[in-house]
């Protein structure tokens, strides 16, 4: 292989490697951005849990109008939730599709936010050291040829 090759390779892994950097962080400012939507204009309600899955965790509540609500995006910061279950939820009265757990903050958003970028840190690191070490035996097999 080419050294133009290996640089392009190891440009292409900063570049993957910046976006999912980008990735974790706006994992936390996301929901940092949420919590302050919901404390702006606050509602309160007693929700159902009507279903817990791998994706999102749904609730069912009457907000201030007395219209029930079941947001499409689910809870945020479901962790610990059963189907069936009542629990208090805040929710943004101009948005009641944005509702979370009464009580859960933004930061429960750093744990998975920061185990994202080690890990993301970890696969850049080991694939920029596979890429550094394939070429580099390419590239010194086909040095030696020339002589």
């Amino acid at each position: 292989m080419k050294p133009v090759v290996r640089r392009r390779l190891h440009q292409l892994l900063i570049a993957l490697y910046a976006a999912a950097l980008f990735g974790s962080l706006a994992l936390v400012a996301g929901a940092a951005i949420n919590d302050r939507n919901i404390e702006a204009d606050s509602g309160r309600s007693l929700a159902t849990v009507t279903d817990v899955g791998w994706l999102r965790t749904t609730v069912d509540f009457r907000d201030e109008e007395g219209i029930y609500r079941s947001p499409p995006t689910g809870l945020l910061y479901p962790t610990g939730l059963g189907e069936g279950q009542r629990v208090w939820v805040s929710y943004s009265a101009s948005n009641p599709n944005l509702v979370k757990v009464e009580g859960r903050e933004w930061t429960l958003a750093i744990i998975p936010g920061l185990s994202m970028a080690v890990v993301v840190t970890l696969v850049a690191g080991l694939l920029w050291w596979l890429v550094s070490f394939s070429t580099r035996q390419t590239i010194r097999s086909s040095e030696v040829r020339r002589e």
